[in-house]
């Protein structure tokens, strides 16, 4: 369904894993990259310019994946400010699933690889219930970008 429905206990604590890591942005965006790019290396592909990037440590020192890094967690943040409002969430998933569809032909798996490794991240440094209270979140923003994904047609 298009509405999400985030009980104020589950916002509540969701908004509280997400801060933690998000206090950190650049770097916790950093290392879920890295992290991507070094156990799916396929998905550096996308990346033109970190293709010359073989170690992680390179990676780690690229303004550009620390810039992407940010991006990503900004973009996410904006959204987990949203959850008790599903237009305004959508306001800012859709453009991006429209983008990363249409644009940078992006698989979709893609974002589930991230999603994971974002709750990889986020149980080894806060704990399981951390990464527990966040789950639900990232479910959210998968399944609708895979809608965005469905209606472009991918």
């Amino acid at each position: 369904s298009s509405t999400m429905s985030f009980s104020e206990a589950e916002m509540k604590s969701a908004r509280g894993a997400w801060e933690k890591m998000y206090v950190d942005a650049e770097d916790n965006g950093t290392a879920v990259l890295v992290r991507m790019f070094t156990e799916h290396p396929d998905t550096k592909s996308y990346f033109t310019h970190f293709k010359g990037m073989d170690t992680a440590e390179e990676m780690k020192q690229s303004d550009q994946v620390r810039g992407h890094g940010k991006r990503v967690f900004t973009a996410i943040n904006d959204m987990v400010q949203h959850l008790d409002n599903t237009e305004a969430f959508l306001g800012i998933l859709n453009p991006l699933g429209q983008k990363h569809a249409t644009q940078l032909k992006i698989d979709p798996k893609n974002f589930r690889i991230i999603c994971d490794i974002i709750l990889q991240l986020m149980e080894e440094k806060f704990g399981v219930d951390c990464k527990a209270s966040f789950e639900k979140v990232t479910n959210e923003i998968c399944t609708h970008l895979n809608n965005v994904y469905k209606e472009v047609g991918w």
